[in-house]
């Protein structure tokens, strides 16, 4: 957590830089974050050692390529160049196989620890990479949401009981399903950038510029508009910094994981599952899926490389007890479209599949496969699952939320996780 070398107090609001830059969303005024709780099954507690994980394939995966439908001969009719050779593709029944390089998810799937989710969408789906992705963390169908459906439920749990770590966002900024009008959630790369950064001017690596930073805090007039924001921020980004150094170190583990920033990611949030620190919602991104040309080889690699991160961090949940506590859910803002291009990949689709991962999971295939043979009128698969149900069944059964409250509507329920 870098400050910049100034801090800036204009028009009653202090400006920090990088880690603590206080997102656009907060412009709608916050007062302290305890009274922004939410309330009521929101912001319920109830199955506090259960843990979600969720992971954002941004660009658009191909969902075809990833569960294929290797039975149906337009599968192949309208992919001569990319669909999977039959005799590659991991059979998991006589309709559906996995992409080749699924294979470390296939094990989780014959050990009864998998569920995929097929024709997942919404009503009148956007093919604008932006606008379908606010729509899937926002919930607004026109695109123009702020506040994230995971911000909205975690804003209560962020720092109670002096955790922190009740979100957790791997990346270089937030991402928007986390947004949350009364609190950030703490966003790195790894434990050693989560922390007030030293300027290499600074001979005391930084303690002098920390102090001053919490003087500033504390000479803030605490009735003032977002004094409370700005006191827990400063707490949390001192005390953050001190617990998730604190669990790497006692954290060991046997697990190899990948190289790479996805698997560095999962494993950050491995530590902090495995320390104790308080996670429910965790949230991590891995992109390059938008292959619209040559998709063979890139689709090849971020499906090894999902499969590669995910088999690692479910195999360090095992070796530490705590893979009973942890559900991992897949989506990307829309599947690619049926037919190939001309330029060996594939155009911004509609329908695609989740994967629902962990102990808890009832293996299954769930939802009704799209039709490659009725398509709409620009050659896209007609969603039959709306994601919103797939959301309602993992507050509702799962983390012991109300998807009613967090949704803002009922929309029904799959059965991929037991009733509670």
């Amino acid at each position: 957590m870098r400050l910049s070398r100034r801090a800036l107090i204009k028009d009653g609001m202090m400006i920090v830089s990088a880690g603590m830059v206080m997102p656009a969303i907060f412009s709608r005024g916050v007062a302290s974050a305890k009274a922004m709780s939410l309330d009521g099954a929101r912001a319920s507690l109830a199955a506090s050692d259960r843990t979600l994980i969720v992971v954002q394939m941004a660009g658009g995966n191909d969902g075809l390529n990833t569960v294929i439908p290797y039975m149906d001969p337009l599968y192949r009719q309208m992919r001569p160049t990319l669909a999977v050779p039959e005799n590659k593709v991991i059979t998991i029944d006589g309709r559906l196989g996995l992409h080749p390089n699924l294979a470390p998810l296939k094990q989780l799937w014959d050990q009864g620890h998998m569920a995929i989710v097929e024709g997942v969408g919404y009503p009148n789906q956007s093919l604008s990479h932006f606008q379908a992705m606010d729509i899937w963390q926002t919930l607004d169908m026109n695109g123009n949401g702020s506040e994230g459906w995971l911000g909205k439920l975690v804003s209560g749990w962020v720092d109670q009981d002096g955790h922190p770590f009740k979100a957790m966002n791997i990346g270089t900024q937030t991402a928007q399903a986390l947004a949350s009008i009364s609190r950030p959630v703490p966003t790195l790369t790894s434990t050693q950038s989560y922390r007030v950064a030293a300027d290499p001017a600074d001979p005391d690596r930084g303690n002098g510029r920390l102090q001053t930073l919490m003087k500033l805090y504390n000479s803030y007039p605490k009735t003032a508009p977002y004094a409370a924001l700005l006191d827990t921020t400063a707490l949390d980004a001192q005390e953050g910094g001190r617990q998730l150094h604190e669990a790497a170190t006692n954290y060991h583990s046997t697990v190899q994981y990948p190289a790479g920033p996805f698997a560095a990611g999962l494993k950050v949030l491995a530590q902090a599952i495995v320390e104790g620190l308080g996670l429910r919602v965790g949230y991590v991104t891995l992109g390059g899926f938008d292959t619209h040309a040559n998709q063979q080889t890139t689709h090849d690699t971020l499906m090894k490389t999902l499969a590669d991160g995910l088999a690692a961090f479910y195999a360090d949940l095992v070796q530490h007890s705590k893979a009973d506590n942890v559900v991992v859910l897949t989506w990307s803002e829309f599947g690619r479209r049926v037919e190939e291009n001309g330029s060996q990949g594939t155009d911004h689709g509609t329908a695609a599949p989740m994967f629902i991962l962990g102990n808890p999971v009832n293996k299954g295939i769930f939802g009704e496969p799209p039709g490659l043979g009725n398509l709409d009128s620009a050659g896209n698969m007609k969603y039959t699952i709306d994601f919103r149900s797939v959301y309602a069944t993992v507050l509702d059964r799962w983390l012991g939320a109300s998807s009613k409250d967090v949704l803002g509507g009922s929309f029904g329920a799959q059965n991929f996780l037991p009733q509670p």
